[in-house]
């Protein structure tokens, strides 16, 4: 497996390239007060990490369809300077989008809610949840609080809210009844007017560092001498552990195979050997999509994982033998699936090929902006 250093470094100029833009719209969404005249402000309140990020960052990328659409000007504050009162120029919206971080206290949460209405009172309040997880954990206490709820991910199973599950998830579930780990019950209630609150967004498709990928030039499929691209993290808490060991364990059985794995690699570098992939395998993380999954897709490798048929996410690159290849949940299948991909070229071609385009057309369409319609209804 050979990784020509020229790629590297031409790949972490790319990254930092696609960083800095977001930065810039970023800084100057934080820097500019509301105009007068606009006919819709919006006020972004976002965590400043990676991940939530990749939620704010499509409402700049598509400011200008926003403008259009809704007539809606787009701003952005840092939720806690907002809270400590420091940020003046986070008022007189008209829809306030707010996030927070995952383990936000009640207490917490009601001052930052306070806040935003005090200093944009006649707004509608719109919670974006960041998490991976796919449980709406936040929806008993969230719901006198908003209008609207983005998550970037649901079960298409609504009937599986509120229903207990060992551990916090349906992930957590499943992995500690098949590993035998003793973790306590959960079960988050869900008020009955709660899910006509919900709106399905856009995962890390639209992250600052995949977006531009994707809404450009489709990969080839020449030059890639890496069968099986496989480095993911095997630490975390018990059944993440038992999870991603187990994936892990399962790579021993394909040895004739040219496979990269382990963990610890630079994203540049990392990249390179994925767009260097015939395959991208991707198990869960702490929920089901990961960027691993969008990764993959940018890189024109085949994108491979377990069963996403109970996932809803948009746009979706989820439907099985056409944009991704579905394994089972116990990787009985994984050996066989790997080989059926890894001998198949055509095959390999088609897949990789749908996958980037479902997200190249959504994400050069106006389809974003369009699925944020009801925060501006």
């Amino acid at each position: 497996m050979s990784i020509s250093p020229a790629d590297v470094l031409a790949n972490r100029l790319r990254i930092y390239a696609r960083r800095r833009r977001a930065e810039k719209l970023r800084a100057r969404a934080m820097a500019q007060p509301f105009s007068s005249h606009s006919a819709a402000r919006l006020l972004l309140v976002s965590q400043p990490e990676r991940i939530p990020q990749s939620q704010i960052f499509p409402f700049h990328h598509y400011a200008k369809d926003l403008k259009r659409l809704y007539g809606a000007e787009v701003r952005e504050s840092d939720t806690w300077q907002v809270l400590a009162g420091a940020e003046q120029r986070a008022k007189g919206a008209s829809v306030v989008a707010f996030q927070t971080p995952f383990d936000i206290p009640d207490a917490e949460l009601t001052q930052l809610v306070d806040r935003l209405r005090a200093d944009n009172p006649d707004a509608r309040l719109v919670y974006l949840d960041w998490f991976a997880p796919t449980d709406l954990r936040n929806a008993e206490r969230m719901d006198p609080l908003i209008d609207l709820y983005v998550k970037k991910h649901l079960l298409k199973d609504r009937t599986a809210y509120g229903q207990p599950t060992r551990g916090d998830t349906n992930l957590t579930d499943y992995f500690n009844r098949r590993f035998d780990i003793d973790e306590p019950g959960q079960c988050f209630a869900i008020p009955d007017r709660f899910m006509a609150k919900l709106i399905l967004g856009p995962s890390f498709a639209t992250a600052p560092g995949i977006l531009p990928a994707l809404t450009g030039r489709r990969p080839t499929s020449a030059g890639r001498n890496i069968d099986l691209h496989a480095r993911f993290a095997v630490g975390g808490t018990p059944w993440y552990q038992a999870m991603r060991g187990e994936a892990e364990a399962a790579l021993a059985g394909l040895s004739d195979l040219t496979i990269a794995q382990g963990e610890g690699v630079p994203l540049p570098r990392f990249m390179v050997e994925m767009r260097a992939s015939k395959i991208g395998f991707s198990p869960f993380g702490y929920g089901e999509v990961c960027w691993r999954d969008y990764e993959a897709v940018m890189a024109g490798a085949v994108l491979l994982k377990p069963d996403m048929s109970h996932i809803e996410t948009a746009p979706d690159i989820f439907v099985p033998w056409e944009t991704y290849v579905p394994i089972a949940w116990d990787l009985s299948d994984f050996h066989d699936t790997v080989r059926r991909l890894a001998a198949d070229e055509p095959l390999r071609e088609k897949i990789a090929a749908q996958a980037f385009d479902t997200l190249h057309d959504w994400l050069n369409s106006k389809q974003f902006a369009r699925s944020m319609a009801p925060l501006f209804s």
